[in-house]
């Protein structure tokens, strides 16, 4: 099973998610999708596995500083165009260990799934 974890190299809650993976020793690929991007039948995957209220990041600056306008009448269509336009209104981590998806980095959820 190949474990890919997709974020931003910068981010805490990434570090962290990492940092995790690192000392259980799971093995894991790293997709940045700030410089390598992220592919609309990916992130379509995704909110249909998870919902784009899951995998939305609408506690972020990126987000927040969008005009009103943008984020009125959301829906997934309107949610994936957004992330496709900007990757960084992506939840981080996004864990997709094949048959499923982890959305965000709780280590009980980490532990749970991959303990």
């Amino acid at each position: 099973m190949t474990i890919t974890i997709y974020g931003i190299k910068a981010c805490d809650t990434m570090k962290k998610a990492r940092t995790w993976l690192d000392e259980h020793g799971v093995a894991y690929d790293f997709h940045d999708y700030k410089t390598l991007g992220i592919d609309r039948a990916r992130l379509e995957r995704w909110v249909g596995e998870a919902g784009w209220e899951t995998v939305l990041n609408r506690a972020g600056t990126t987000f927040r500083k969008l005009p009103d306008a943008d984020k009125a009448g959301l829906d997934a269509q309107k949610a994936i165009g957004l992330m496709l336009a900007q990757p960084s209104m992506i939840k981080r981590p996004v864990l997709d260990l094949g048959d499923r998806l982890l959305v965000g980095f709780k280590p009980e959820a980490y532990q749970a799934a991959l303990g």
